[in-house]
């Protein structure tokens, strides 16, 4: 039908703002930069050089502050140490340590000379750390003192050939993280870089940088065959995520912004960090989030800008009122994430002016922007002409989540008001549309449909659910397949399956998602098979504690005969999804987290009844 009034002429402005400020800006300075030959590390420079004096990042935990020549003298220095030691562009190398300064230093130093950087979460344990170290191929960890026990800030482990044999005894010392590797004393050196003889002002030449091509670092994503995929992210990808940003959002180089979201996250490192490397925009970094010290953090740094996940929003609005949150002047909140629900309380009790919402996973051609503050959407993509930016959703099966096509064998579009998967068209040629990948082409493979809009394109899924409405404004519903988030991150179901079944030596062990009211994301649960009635809870929680971290422990548990499965011995997970955690509908044995305890506790009607009424906190 034909679009009028006041929705078409509200349509047309906001696809004004995302063709004509946002989309065609980006992918000029995009185009602009391949033709220069930049990177990342060269246009920092150029940053750098354009605010010498200016203050670039500051660490909340000790109130180090750097200009953004004191951030370009470092990552010199870590780039000739590196060069120093015999790396050379292409190699990589895997960086293993908590938020601050240095952190954002060491990938910008080791980009200036084409090293790659993988960048480890640093709550892995066990099989999941060494499986990241191992499939990037790096050929050094860099860690953090607050890793291991032992002196310096920073070290530095060797790898020869990216075999274990010759990891230091020190790096054996990550006791808590189980690292099983054979020790080598002579292999482990502190990383001290000043001792380097080239002036700090300069850096060794890393050769012609391709903006479209190079590997910049990598991130890991939850892995649905069960350990972290690592995700490509070239030169080119960085910067197109965090100029979208930028100009989607109206940022300004003057802006202060508060990033206390984890560095070896895209929200965190690209999102956040980027605005100070590409814009010259100074980041306050805190290592990790506090409700309590939230606004008096922002009133203190002068923040005009805070990054959040709908969990920040949520905890902050559960802390008692202190007047220092309206002392500050944040005028923006920039995250993904938060609740409809709560959207304009928080708003209205914090006196934020935009809440700056957007949807984009660390590998997706599809990223969207809600920039006109449209309460509970994540972005918005036209109607009118959807070519201009090809993304759309299409109809999945309920029960599979596989795409429903119709007789032509192309992909079903979703009308209004109908949940689908988020799909984007893979362009090569387009910078924004294209998909990098992951190292594991089997991964990258298993992320991309044929005959999606037309017959004979490719498309990038993306996992997730949403809606769209009339005006093609897009809300988020449900995470699909084999992940789901919780505590701000996504947690693999089948990497949290094989722990369990190690833990308990039983074969069928299933995960999955289950939503709390009032709480953001989806709770971990665990069906176990336990026919024999041989699990020690107590043990088993002690056990999860070594080799989880807390967000991936699951918070309910039940306790089954056997576990369903289909002709193909895949688990039946719909049902179990469904019934949750009510006892009124799962007969079998019920249990909870309790995390001050530690220890899983019998869920009967009444703690029942206190987890959703909120109670009983998880």
């Amino acid at each position: 039908g034909a679009w009028a009034g006041s929705a078409g002429t509200r349509q047309c402005q906001v696809l004004a703002k995302i063709t004509g400020l946002v989309l065609l800006r980006v992918k000029w300075q995009v185009w602009r930069h391949v033709k220069e030959k930049n990177t990342i590390a060269k246009i920092f420079q150029q940053t750098a050089s354009k605010y010498p004096e200016k203050t670039a990042l500051i660490f909340q935990g000790t109130g180090e502050s750097w200009t953004f020549r004191q951030l370009d003298e470092y990552s010199n220095q870590v780039a000739n140490f590196f060069y120093g030691q015999g790396f050379r562009s292409g190699d990589v190398v895997a960086l293993f340590m908590e938020s601050r300064n240095q952190y954002v230093g060491l990938w910008l130093g080791l980009a200036k000379i084409g090293v790659e950087t993988a960048l480890v979460n640093s709550n892995l344990r066990m099989e999941a750390l060494l499986h990241c170290i191992t499939i990037s191929s790096s050929k050094a960890v860099i860690f953090g003192v607050e890793m291991m026990e032992g002196e310096g800030s920073v070290g530095l482990v060797f790898i020869s050939c990216g075999k274990y044999s010759t990891v230091s005894s020190k790096f054996q010392q990550l006791s808590y993280q189980g690292v099983g590797v054979r020790p080598s004393p002579s292999t482990f050196v502190p990383l001290a870089m000043g001792r380097s003889r080239a002036p700090p002002g300069q850096a060794p030449a890393a050769g012609p940088g391709v903006l479209k091509q190079d590997k910049l670092f990598y991130i890991y994503t939850s892995g649905t065959t069960g350990l972290p995929k690592a995700a490509i992210v070239v030169n080119c990808r960085y910067f197109r995520m965090s100029s979208l940003v930028f100009y989607g959002f109206r940022m300004r180089p003057d802006d202060v912004m508060y990033n206390c979201l984890p560095l070896y996250h895209a929200a965190g490192n690209i999102v956040g960090i980027g605005q100070c490397l590409l814009q010259g925009m100074t980041i306050v970094i805190r290592k990790k989030f506090s409700a309590s010290h939230f606004w008096e953090d922002c009133v203190k740094y002068n923040c005009t800008i805070v990054q959040y996940i709908g969990e920040i929003c949520r905890y902050l609005l559960n802390q008692p009122y202190q007047e220092v949150e309206r002392q500050h002047r944040v005028r923006m909140a920039l995250g993904n994430g938060l609740r409809a629900s709560i959207w304009q309380e928080f708003m209205a009790r914090f006196g934020i002016a935009q809440v700056a919402e957007f949807y984009g996973a660390t590998e997706c051609n599809c990223s969207l922007g809600n920039f006109d503050n449209n309460v509970g959407s994540c972005g918005f993509n036209s109607r009118i002409l959807p070519g201009v930016y090809p993304i759309g959703l299409v109809k999945v099966d309920e029960d599979t989540m596989e795409l429903i096509r119709g007789p032509d064998g192309v992909c079903i579009r979703c009308q209004p008001g109908e949940p689908g998967q988020l799909v984007g068209r893979i362009v090569k040629s387009n910078p924004l549309q294209h998909f990098d990948g992951y190292l594991n082409q089997s991964a990258t493979n298993k992320k991309i449909a044929r005959d999606v809009f037309t017959k004979g394109d490719a498309a990038y899924l993306t996992g997730d659910v949403l809606v769209m409405d009339k005006y093609g404004y897009m809300y988020f519903r449900d995470r699909t397949g084999d992940t789901f988030r919780w505590k701000g991150e996504n947690v693999s179901t089948t990497e949290v399956e094989g722990t369990l079944s190690r833990i308990l030596n039983l074969t069928d062990v299933v995960v999955y998602g289950v939503e709390i009211p009032g709480i953001e994301g989806k709770a971990g649960m665990a069906a176990i098979a336990d026919p024999d009635n041989s699990c020690d809870l107590e043990t088993f929680a002690s056990e999860l504690k070594k080799a989880l971290p807390l967000y991936a422990r699951p918070v309910f548990l039940r306790i089954l005969h056997e576990v369903s499965k289909t002709s193909t011995y895949k688990f039946q997970k719909m049902e179990l999804r469904k019934q949750g955690f009510d006892p009124s509908l799962v007969k079998d044995k019920l249990y909870f987290l309790d995390c001050r305890q530690g220890r899983y506790l019998p869920l009967d009607q009444e703690a029942f009844s206190r987890i959703q009424s909120g109670q009983q906190k998880l």
